[in-house]
């Protein structure tokens, strides 16, 4: 009888893929079946995790996962959350549990071509990078989000990071020693783009055309979008306590000339009492002024205080993972359970990314 230290050790898992999912769980999966066939079949002899983290989904999103996992033992992990806490701190629960030596991030919308994810997973195991970026060279969208798209990034770069891609990015892959950083230094109101460019380690970047959205349509409204631009800047850049101390300046100089200018009109002979509009002008605009510059200082001040507060950035309700320690990622469930998951979400053969 072999002691219990003679039993062979668990593998390590070499790569974890994090989805995460809000809604439309035909999404998920089908990104998931794309995944297998475009990845893990093309990367034989790595052990790999696919961590779907639910959050807060108000489908059957939840309920499907756990019939996918069911389908696929030793390969999927469900991570429920108790509620909608966002896509960004959904990442992090999944970055959080992930086992991988590299994780790798990934929308679930089938907008980015899995097969990237083996030349991502080249560039860590042969390469040495510990950061890989999939960078939107072009996009097969419409020309408002083009627009509104390249407009974010531009200022992102001009503004805070100037690294960062024109284009943008969402889908890229950490290493573990990155990864253990960014979530080390997680903020309350975080802009994970700019997490990830602000480690300084060493980074690939790869072009790609992102595809047309399949189905759905996206929740990426623009009043999210200009939020997450304010948490980009405010975040990551002083310019604009640097813009109100300057414009400030520029006021009390304006202001202080001007009452000099009144008092020599004053001695000199008087002024006379009229111009009621130029003054109402003058009145509304400094005021305007001011709650402008008090609505910024209050957005830094906001920040600080959830900053202080220090509160978790998602809740866990429930983790989902079967005992996996005896079977290997590259081992593909029974030909039963695979037809009956993809004769329900497959519509056509999944595009080959790369």
């Amino acid at each position: 009888m072999k002691a219990v230290s003679d039993r062979p050790r668990e593998r390590p898992i070499d790569y974890s893929i994090v989805i995460p999912v809000f809604f439309n769980e035909g999404e998920a999966v089908r990104t998931f079946l794309s995944i297998r066939e475009d990845v893990i079949d093309k990367v034989p002899g790595r052990r790999a995790e696919v961590v779907f983290v639910d959050d807060g989904s108000g489908d059957d999103s939840f309920n499907e996962l756990l019939r996918l996992q069911t389908t696929h033992r030793g390969l999927v992990r469900l991570i429920k959350l108790t509620r909608n806490f966002g896509q960004v701190n959904a990442l992090k629960a999944g970055f959080v549990h992930a086992r991988g030596k590299c994780v790798v991030a990934i929308s679930a919308d089938g907008q980015d071509p899995p097969g990237l994810i083996v030349q991502m997973l080249g560039a860590f195991f042969d390469e040495g990078f510990d950061i890989v970026v999939c960078t939107r060279t072009g996009r097969d969208e419409s020309v408002y989000r083009l627009l509104t798209s390249r407009l974010f990034y531009w200022m992102m770069k001009r503004i805070s990071f100037p690294q960062m891609p024109v284009g943008g990015f969402d889908f890229f892959l950490l290493s573990r020693r990155a990864l253990n950083v960014i979530i080390r230094n997680w903020e309350a109101h975080t802009f994970l783009q700019g997490q990830v460019l602000w480690t300084g380690f060493k980074t690939k970047f790869v072009g790609y055309t992102r595809r047309k959205r399949p189905s759905g349509r996206s929740r990426w409204s623009f009043s999210r979008k200009l939020t997450y631009l304010i948490d980009g800047v405010l975040s990551n850049s002083f310019l604009p306590i640097r813009l109100i101390s300057l414009v400030g300046m520029a006021f009390a100089l304006f202001g202080f000339a001007y009452a000099v200018l009144i008092l020599l009109l004053k001695t000199m002979g008087g002024i006379p009492v009229e111009g009621w509009a130029p003054l109402m002008i003058v009145l509304l605009f400094t005021g305007g002024v001011q709650m402008l510059m008090l609505g910024i200082i209050g957005e830094y001040l906001w920040r600080a205080l959830a900053q202080i507060r220090n509160r978790d950035s998602f809740v866990v309700e429930r983790i989902c993972e079967d005992d996996a320690r005896a079977v290997e990622s590259t081992t593909l469930p029974s030909r039963e359970g695979r037809e009956a998951v993809e004769k329900r979400y497959r519509r056509s053969p999944s595009p080959r990314g790369g």
